[in-house]
């Protein structure tokens, strides 16, 4: 079996709004791809219809191939968390567990390793209505888990995780995708995905915006700028300029400088002798890069917005 998810020029409309415009891309194993857009991009709704939760319009959703309703026995195909709340709140967390394990064939051993994976054991036997949004995280991950997918996706598993929490998941996550899985991970924390994620789908409108590498998407975005930390400002802004660069004051004694390779900047800074600390190539964070991709989506809802 083929351990992808490949959704192909899904359509989906909710009366008159548009959910879904032609999504289209492929979550392929042995990497932790990010799923990344703006409130009301589209992101649940595909994950849903990858579960055949919504029924599209046009277009299809395959895990392993197969369309979701045509799996015998799901949980051994793909694992998913869409809501840490889908529980009933007096029963167990580990009884929880162990309907959703005997409903695909699979016995207590399971359930306890999937425990031990997710780090409840201590708290596995309290009712899981008691659990904070953290611990739910967790068993919503044991319970993805339960099966052994060979594929993963996980709707803003970051949430609710304390400090502890978000390291733990990290790593986990990279270690899933590490065993040969295909991990699907939506998030609005760009931060945690720039240290998780080795690939980036960027939605908007419904639609891909963006499919790429995060360190090709970091590259792109960081556009070959240059970070100077001087404490003169404008004697570096004018030594700057007149070698041709276009100079932005980006903090008190920052600048940032585009158009010139570090070593022109510091010709051309040591020509003029302006004195400097740092000068280093600028690198972008993975949240300016998706600001960057979004910008034209958010400004259409916003723009929308009076009008509902």
């Amino acid at each position: 079996m083929e351990a992808t998810i490949e959704v192909e020029g899904l359509r989906k409309r909710f009366g008159p709004t548009q959910a879904l415009d032609g999504m289209t891309f492929t979550v392929t194993p042995g990497t932790v791809t990010g799923f990344v857009g703006p409130n009301g991009a589209g992101k649940s709704t595909t994950m849903r219809a990858v579960l055949g939760l919504d029924a599209v319009d046009e277009g299809r959703a395959l895990v392993g191939g197969k369309p979701y309703a045509a799996l015998r026995r799901p949980l051994g195909t793909i694992g998913s968390l869409l809501d840490a709340a889908a529980l009933h709140p007096r029963r167990s967390a580990r009884n929880h567990l162990l309907w959703l394990a005997h409903s695909q064939g699979l016995g207590a051993r399971r359930v306890d390793e999937v425990v031990a994976a997710s780090g409840l054991e201590s708290v596995i036997r309290r009712r899981a209505g008691g659990y904070s949004l953290g611990m739910r995280q967790r068993l919503g991950i044991a319970a993805a888990l339960l099966g052994d997918p060979p594929i993963l996706m996980l709707d803003e598993p970051f949430n609710g995780l304390d400090p502890e929490g978000i390291v733990w998941i990290r790593g986990f996550l990279r270690s899933l995708a590490a065993e040969g899985r295909a991990v699907l991970v939506s998030s609005h924390l760009m931060s945690e995905l720039q240290d998780t994620a080795g690939h980036l789908v960027v939605v908007g409108r419904g639609r891909v915006v963006a499919d790429t590498g995060v360190a090709e998407l970091i590259a792109e975005a960081s556009g070959g700028r240059v970070e100077l930390h001087t404490a003169e400002r404008a004697a570096a802004t004018a030594a700057l300029t007149g070698a041709g660069a276009t100079v932005a004051v980006t903090g008190a004694d920052t600048l940032t400088v585009a158009g010139l390779a570090p070593e022109r900047v510091i010709e051309a800074l040591s020509r003029q002798n302006v004195p400097f600390s740092q000068v280093a190539a600028h690198r972008a964070t993975l949240e300016e890069a998706y600001m960057e991709l979004t910008r034209n989506d958010v400004q259409f809802r916003a723009a929308e917005e009076p009008t509902r």
